[in-house]
């Protein structure tokens, strides 16, 4: 009898013992799965761009170099498609010759030192200026503008990639509001919410955060900080009576309408 008592017993704790390590398991599968899952989207009436976070991250910083420079909506776009044909948005170590960078400029061709091209907010703040220096680029088409600055041998080769940079320009310029979203999964950071706020402003120009900005101006600081939340440990952005999270990864109603864009991060 006391033999089938203990019997059972060491049956009852490997079972035990089995279901810990099945919850363990299925623990940490799911935590990979959500790293595999992180994610940007771009999302515009009838229209949604997916990208990860690294390029998400890229695209703002184009974005936000052309509103600290003042330029026009249709500059970003113009921006965007030719980072789009040059390097999907990656921030490129090399290429043809000497090019590198999200544009692939080239050192020897006057952009810069290899170092400030690598620096994807020089190199976008170098784009629009060479960009402007271009006649009549406002009215050209997307495709001709970006050839214009960047003398490709593919002249039409960044027409393929108008319509996810219009998408992408919309939604980080402030013209949709709530269009650009991540999701990855939050770690600790030793960055204190004053240095991103204040990378916020190196980035975009004042006002910055906590203050109150139009809504276009709102969105455009809200969707910096989104980009950049795994760099600086942000948790969640709140504008205009919207709330953004990482672990989540959409914008969501959230209380009283704010004119001040707000963040956590995760200390």
């Amino acid at each position: 009898m006391r033999s089938t008592v203990r019997r059972r017993l060491r049956l009852a704790t490997a079972i035990g013992l089995a279901g810990v390590l099945v919850a363990a398991v299925l623990l940490v599968v799911s935590h990979l799965r959500g790293t595999r899952r992180a994610t940007c989207t771009a999302s515009v009436p009838n229209e949604r761009y997916e990208l990860t976070p690294s390029r998400a991250a890229n695209a703002t910083t184009i974005a936000a170099a052309g509103v600290r420079l003042g330029m026009p909506d249709h500059a970003v776009t113009v921006a965007l498609a030719a980072a789009l044909q040059e390097s999907r948005l990656d921030n490129l170590p090399g290429g043809d010759r000497d090019s590198v960078g999200l544009f692939q400029q080239r050192p020897s061709q006057g952009w810069g030192r290899a170092a400030q091209l690598s620096d994807p907010s020089y190199a976008a703040t170098a784009f629009y200026r060479a960009l402007a220096r271009v006649p009549g680029w406002a009215e050209m088409p997307v495709t001709d503008a970006a050839q214009r600055v960047q003398r490709s041998a593919t002249p039409a080769a960044y027409a393929r990639w108008e319509t996810e940079a219009r998408v992408l320009a919309r939604v980080l310029t402030g013209e949709v509001a709530a269009g650009f979203a991540c999701r990855f999964v939050t770690v600790p950071t030793t960055t204190s919410a004053d240095e991103a706020a204040n990378a916020a402003v190196a980035a975009l120009g004042s006002p910055g955060t906590n203050v109150p900005v139009s809504t276009g101006r709102g969105w455009t600081i809200a969707s910096w900080l989104v980009g950049h939340a795994p760099t600086y440990g942000i948790v969640d952005v709140t504008f205009a009576g919207w709330e953004w999270s990482a672990t989540r990864g959409t914008w969501e109603r959230a209380g009283a309408t704010s004119p001040r864009v707000e963040f956590r991060v995760n200390a």
